[in-house]
């Protein structure tokens, strides 16, 4: 989280100037302000976390200063520096809104501390104003849209666990729902007036997941200034949502593990073992059955974390919910968007429920906000919808399993390897032709998707996660 700047007031330019390259070393960034007047002006029209200041000013006072900023913007720490350090003007200095005062002259390292003492809160009030926006969100069962016997049996089992404090793992492909089902247990939960603190391990760079999960102690690594609390610190007494957790690396699953045994755990670079009490949901769409086969998932982890099970059925297998879905999205974007459109014409109502939804909710969230963005009329009308002609081969083979040059019909080992060939053209341009990440994506080794780019010719243009491209065809 990015501090904002700090302001320094002083009517002395050496002074304003010696602070200024003191603190931009420490990486801060710094506001100058040259008398008390100037000063008000700019706390009006920028934010700082906080505001150095000398008692002394041409003009209004620093303790003037002290007051009027304080009525202005209460809560903002305000620093004194000051070269009579006296009790009574310390005295004055507190009741006109410092928090604290140096007397000249000072020790860089003084001031130092000083500020980042002021840092670290301003850090501290802006992470537990983002969690509780959070926690706040509105996460409800009802919010689960559908009228299938799968969904009104996922209702009723989420309605069912959340009071309890059960480990809940949430398995099922992207766009099912699965961060819903785990806010709404939270929101029915004993725990829904503590923090919910959600984390896509998917998303956070295997090198920093440790320390966002568990904290560091300042100088745990290069850029650690100062010791950070970590997610399941900050969602202490409420829950912590791990998203995507198939992708976490086997010594950080190990690490947690034993976190999920009695809630203890030792930030990055410390000794001292700390404890919370927190409930844990996971949630991934990888085949955790296959990623244990692989070695890639530990087994034990798994059925550590596996004591309710959820799976929200893809929507291909619940078909009569989506033109529920569609409606509601429907209505949703009407509202949003300022456009008055009703309904869904016949044509599109036939293409909705002839796609198989390999993006299933999200997919089709995506498409009702794209057609009422395209509708001009007061109905969807099918040809505001996409051809799904990408999103159907996600799931099925070549619609028209001919050759490329016309001719007659392929044999169905032309077809798949046509097919193959596409699929892995595909992953690597979703990859920018990063070969690692488009064999996870397809399911393949490293070796494996090597060998079939070979056969396909398909080596130009990418690279390994280590920079090195593949060998060249007929190498190996």
């Amino acid at each position: 989280m990015k501090l904002p700047p700090l302001l320094v007031v002083d009517d002395e330019k050496n002074m304003r100037l010696s602070l200024e390259t003191v603190l931009r070393a420490e990486g801060y960034d710094v506001r100058l302000a040259d008398s008390a007047e100037a000063a008000l002006k700019l706390l009006a029209a920028e934010e700082v976390f906080m505001v150095i200041t000398d008692a002394r000013l041409g003009g209004m006072s620093g303790y003037e200063f002290l007051r009027e900023a304080a009525r202005k913007r209460p809560g903002l720490p305000l620093l004194m520096i000051t070269a009579f350090a006296t009790p009574k003007l310390a005295v004055e200095a507190i009741k006109a809104g410092a928090i604290d005062y140096l007397a000249k002259p000072f020790e860089p390292d003084e001031l130092l501390h000083a500020v980042a003492r002021c840092a670290e809160r301003h850090q501290l009030i802006a992470e537990n104003a983002a969690l509780k926006a959070r926690a706040g969100e509105p996460y409800r069962v009802d919010h689960l849209i559908g009228d299938s016997p799968k969904v009104r049996e996922l209702r009723q089992l989420i309605e069912t666990v959340a009071p309890t404090d059960a480990t809940v793992l949430i398995l099922g492909e992207s766009g099912t729902g699965k961060e819903l089902i785990a806010g709404a247990i939270h929101t029915l939960s004993k725990r829904a007036g503590m923090n919910y603190v959600r984390i896509n391990c998917a998303a956070i760079p295997e090198t920093l997941l440790e320390s966002e999960l568990f904290g560091h102690e300042k100088g745990a690594f290069t850029g650690a200034h100062r010791t950070k609390r970590g997610y399941v610190e900050e969602a202490d007494g409420g829950t912590i949502f791990l998203d995507e957790i198939g992708d976490m690396s086997r010594p950080l699953q190990a690490k947690l593990l034993r976190f999920l045994e009695d809630g203890t755990f030792t930030r990055v670079g410390g000794t001292q073992e700390l404890q919370v009490n927190v409930r844990l949901i996971a949630a991934t769409n990888r085949n955790i059955v296959e990623a244990i086969q692989k070695g890639e998932f530990r087994e034990d982890l798994f059925h550590r974390l596996n004591v309710m099970q959820f799976r929200p059925p893809p929507l291909r297998d619940r078909a009569s919910d989506i033109l529920m879905l569609a409606g509601h999205f429907l209505r949703a974007f009407s509202v949003r968007l300022g456009k008055p459109i009703r309904s869904i014409s016949e044509p599109a109502r036939a293409a909705l429920l002839a796609h198989s939804w390999p993006g299933n909710v999200r997919e089709l969230r995506n498409v009702i906000e794209r057609a009422v963005i395209l509708e001009p009329s007061p109905e969807v009308q099918a040809h505001s919808l996409p051809d799904f002609e990408v999103e159907s081969r996600l799931r099925a083979g070549p619609a028209n399993p001919s050759s490329s040059t016309g001719g007659g019909p392929m044999s169905l080992s032309d077809a798949l390897m046509r097919y193959e060939r596409e699929l892995i053209q595909m992953a690597l341009q979703q990859n920018a032709g990063n070969l690692g990440k488009a064999a996870a994506q397809l399911d393949l080794t490293r070796h494996a998707l090597r060998y079939r780019m070979s056969r396909f010719n398909l080596d130009g243009g990418a690279v390994d996660d280590e920079g090195e491209a593949p060998a060249p065809s007929g190498s190996r």
